[in-house]
């Protein structure tokens, strides 16, 4: 199958997913073809059968901004007709979606091979933005024009019906792993360099975004610190890093808080964790907390969006309501003292990984969407 998959560049699981999904089927035999505004964090190494496709967005003084949008569907409609495209798979609705239903009309308009548009609905693009009146209108009938649309998770898939009210069928494939690559590591020299005195490991890895809670985060560690020896390490960067950088100083922790910034390689750190902390407002999957748990990492989480179709409550890690804090710091407290418990979940962990998210069993999930859409009655257009 021939596949132009369309994704945003930065740090960020819709893009990682993306970029992930497109190697694993250049690997299954597939022709692919990511598009993006630059090339993706994860798309690294010469691999047959992917290409990347730039997007150049041009900023002329009568327009307040690059029209990315535009040149994004125009992109679609060359590389359409230039590879033959079959399927055009947008991850994330926000202007992916639109840029796709574009191309597709322009394609249908001028005749020849028109691709069918799959999107791909990753969370904050429709519990974030796409509620707002801005777009609200303009992506709920983008994704009713799609082909298919599918959601990273059952919670998602409630919410863009609640959020956006799209009438059309939503499939529900999960993110997926690389279990192979993610996996627990002996490196005993990072852990004594970063916690020299046998002290606990957290982690923390995001973008930093106000929807994960970063100083919370902080918080959660203080409420540790007094009961317990530790080690934070806030991985990423993003808006609120400093504020949370503030209230580790406030509470008196800072010394113990190490700011990593922006890591491409994450297994390592995660290797050295007791547990991972994720007290988010907002998760309509959670790769992180997937990351964690391939790694053997116990996941401290909030009760929202997707995160409790990952995280098996007691079994793999602890999920607690948003506020509770003071849960949140007893939970990681007994994940580091209890090495009973502990490895009963690091190997919970792993198993959850490799049983129900690994990118074996999600792919061919979606070659087999793939199939399945191709052979749907075309949608929102009639072909010439």
């Amino acid at each position: 199958m021939n596949v132009g998959i369309i994704c945003y560049a930065s740090v960020g699981g819709s893009g990682i997913i993306a970029t992930e999904l497109g190697k694993v089927l250049a690997g299954r035999g597939h022709r692919v073809h990511i598009l993006s505004g630059d090339t993706p964090v994860r798309l690294t190494d010469y691999q047959p059968g992917l290409s990347f496709h730039r997007v150049e967005a041009p900023s002329y003084p009568a327009f307040r901004e690059p029209q990315y949008l535009l040149s994004l569907t125009n992109k679609i409609v060359q590389v359409s007709r230039d590879e033959g495209l079959d399927i055009v798979h947008a991850h994330y609705a926000i202007p992916h979606a639109t840029a796709a239903y574009l191309a597709r009309q322009i394609l249908s308009s001028v005749g020849g091979r028109v691709p069918r548009v799959i999107t791909t609905l990753h969370g904050t693009d429709i519990t974030l933005l796409g509620g707002d009146p801005t777009f609200k209108e303009t992506v709920a009938f983008c994704i009713d024009q799609s082909d298919g649309v599918t959601a990273v998770s059952d919670g998602l898939r409630a919410d863009t019906y609640q959020h956006l009210g799209v009438k059309t069928s939503i499939a529900v494939i999960p993110n997926f792993i690389d279990c192979l690559a993610n996996r627990r590591r002996n490196v005993p020299g990072l852990r004594a360099e970063l916690a020299p005195d046998g002290q606990a490991v957290f982690v923390h890895v995001s973008n930093f975004r106000p929807v994960k809670r970063a100083p919370v985060v902080v918080e959660v560690f203080a409420r540790i610190r007094r009961e317990m020896s530790a080690k934070l390490l806030m991985v990423g960067d993003g808006p609120e890093v400093n504020e949370a950088a503030r209230v580790a100083k406030r509470l008196q922790v800072a010394q113990d808080v190490a700011f990593l910034g922006l890591q491409e390689q994450v297994v390592p750190l995660l290797s050295i964790a007791d547990a991972f902390i994720l007290p988010s407002s907002q998760e309509s999957f959670g790769l992180a907390a997937l990351e964690a748990l391939s790694c053997e990492v116990p996941v401290i989480a909030a009760r929202v969006g997707g995160l409790p179709e990952v995280i098996d409550d007691g079994v793999n890690g602890f999920l607690h309501a948003p506020d509770d804090l003071e849960g949140m710091a007893a939970s990681a407290v007994r994940l580091a003292a209890d090495r009973v418990t502990h490895t009963r979940m690091a190997a919970a962990a792993r198993r959850t990984a490799e049983e129900r998210f690994s990118e074996a069993r999600i792919v061919p999930i979606y070659e087999a969407y793939y199939a399945e859409v191709m052979r749907r009655e075309r949608r929102g257009y009639t072909a010439p």
